[in-house]
């Protein structure tokens, strides 16, 4: 009987990544991986090794790091590719995989490629093939495949599975398709191709999200015979994102009705901790009334609503918040907490910290706690993503002073530290102030004058990471600094003027350490 598992093949690091502003660095990438191999996904893309050194880096650095999930690097079906991707992931042995793609529509084989169809295939075979000469794991990907002829794409699934390849994705590229039609060219495939029909070869889909059906045409692949989904946390990616892993799941586990029988290895209860994660570090907040994971996803307003909850949850609740993460935070701890207890409450929230992020964690948390009473596991989140997602410190905050009022001209006075330039150079203190619009606007514009930078403010966030008058807020801001690229900069404090100032300054200093950095080859954006 053929089995009803689903793997979960997790793309947030490669095409999640490559939504506008969501970059992450190789320490953010690390530990959104480890969470997900925490969270247990099948298969982790951990990015596209030729694109980028930064992009090589992460993946072989989490091939080398991660024992549980396959690791897949994504290439073309382009010899250099192939070769970067085998490199990257050759550190995952056996959990190495290589995902090769090849554009199969119509309107992508006469305008984008300019080839035949039999010359197509024959592209695609020869990428298999070198790519199965590096891992026994190979996956081929028809690209725009909701848009190609059927008839076609059953030649070119049926060519890849004899070169070797192991896994078919069927990628609804620009979010096309519709669930009924998508059905059936997945049962059409799985109909078609004996590897299919015996387990020798699965089906995979990648769905896009452009028309609202990324989830609906997954799950109806799932019932025409696909066992891979892939998908990623939060749904973000290219354009109107992917399908959501956290819908996809809590749909399997919940509607065993309908999908009687099927089922995945996700551990559910990690659902909400990932999806908290890949928020702060690829700085895109999720939607309030996101399915599963938004903050109102178990909000009962309605009086209603209310008392059928406290009679039986179930009356208006489908799902079991606690079993998605959603639950009641650790007991807090307080300043006067030693250094033993931080180090413990990080190990259960599962952050793998070595003694000089404690330490640098636990001088943080100490600030913290002089200003607040109570520390929550959600503070102490932000703290460690707020060291996680460090970059190298070339101005620092010394000092923040704002005067602001209904008749008074917001002015902010501003002290920074440069750090030295060369070694031994002591770090040099710059002071000056800014007017504004409103006190945030001040704190920025004397930041630029001192910095020498002029960003443009494209989007900003402020959100309170924990409970209470006095809990932590975390600010997170979009800016242009003149190249046309997004660059994300994130700030937590308990004064919201202080964690803007921050934010912006995070911003400063990955852009002018990215300036620093001699880049050989530019990152491109690759959809598939």
């Amino acid at each position: 009987m053929k089995s009803k598992r689903v793997q979960i093949f997790d793309t947030t690091l490669r095409d999640g990544e490559q939504c506008p502003g969501a970059s992450m660095n190789l320490r953010e990438k690390l530990e959104v991986a480890r969470q997900l191999e925490r969270l247990k996904v099948d298969v982790i893309e951990a990015g596209f090794p030729v694109i980028s050194d930064g992009d090589f880096t992460a993946v072989e650095t989490i091939a080398k790091e991660l024992k549980g999930p396959i690791i897949a690097g994504l290439a073309r079906c382009v010899s250099g590719d192939i070769d970067a991707a085998g490199a990257a992931v050759k550190p995952a042995g056996k959990r190495g995989r290589i995902h090769v793609f090849l554009a199969t529509s119509k309107i992508h084989r006469e305008f984008k490629l300019g080839k035949a169809e039999d010359e197509i295939i024959r592209l695609a075979v020869k990428g298999v093939k070198q790519a199965k000469s590096y891992v026994d794991d190979v996956e081929f990907s028809p690209e725009d495949a909701s848009r190609t002829e059927p008839d076609y794409l059953v030649r070119v699934c049926q060519a890849a599975v004899d070169a070797g390849a192991t896994t078919v994705n069927i990628p609804d590229t620009v979010g096309w398709a519709v669930p009924n039609e998508f059905e059936t060219l997945i049962q059409t495939l799985h109909d078609s191709v004996k590897e299919f029909q015996t387990g020798q070869a699965i089906i995979s889909v990648h769905c896009h999200n452009d028309l609202g059906l990324a989830v609906a045409n997954s799950l109806a692949a799932v019932r025409a015979g696909a066992r891979q989904v892939e998908c990623t946390i939060n749904g973000i990616g290219e354009r109107a994102g992917n399908a959501a892993l956290e819908e996809i799941v809590m749909a399997l586990n919940t509607r065993k009705d309908v999908f009687r029988g099927f089922k995945c290895g996700v551990s559910s209860k990690e659902i909400v901790r990932t999806s908290r994660l890949v928020s702060r570090m690829s700085g895109l907040n999720v939607q309030r009334s996101k399915a599963i994971v938004g903050e109102n996803a178990f909000a009962h307003s309605s009086g209603i609503h209310q008392d059928g909850i406290l009679k039986k949850r179930e009356t208006y609740e489908i799902v079991d918040p606690v079993k998605v993460g959603w639950g009641k935070t650790e007991l807090p701890l307080t300043k006067h907490s030693g250094r033993a207890a931080v180090s413990s409450r990080l190990k259960h929230l599962g952050f793998k910290m070595s003694d000089d992020d404690v330490n640098a964690i636990f001088a943080r948390f100490k600030e913290i706690g002089d200003k607040k009473k109570f520390v929550y596991d959600d503070d102490l989140s932000a703290l460690v993503e707020g060291h996680i997602m460090v970059v190298p410190e070339i101005w620092v905050l010394d000092y923040l002073s704002v005067s602001s009022g209904s008749t008074t001209v917001p002015t902010a006075t501003v002290r920074l530290t440069k750090s030295g330039t060369k070694k031994n150079q002591k770090p040099v203190a710059v002071q000056d102030a800014g007017v504004g619009d409103g006190p945030v606007d001040a704190a920025l514009k004397a930041i630029d004058r001192l910095t020498d930078v002029r960003g443009r403010l494209k989007d900003f966030s402020l959100r309170g990471v924990s409970q209470g008058k006095d809990a932590l807020g975390e600010v997170t801001i979009k800016a242009d600094f003149g190249d046309g690229e997004l660059l994300t900069g994130r700030g937590a404090s308990t004064d919201i003027i202080e964690a803007s100032a921050k934010a912006y300054l995070n911003a400063v200093n990955r852009f002018l350490s990215a300036e620093k950095r001699q880049a050989p080859k530019k990152k491109k954006r690759v959809r598939k």
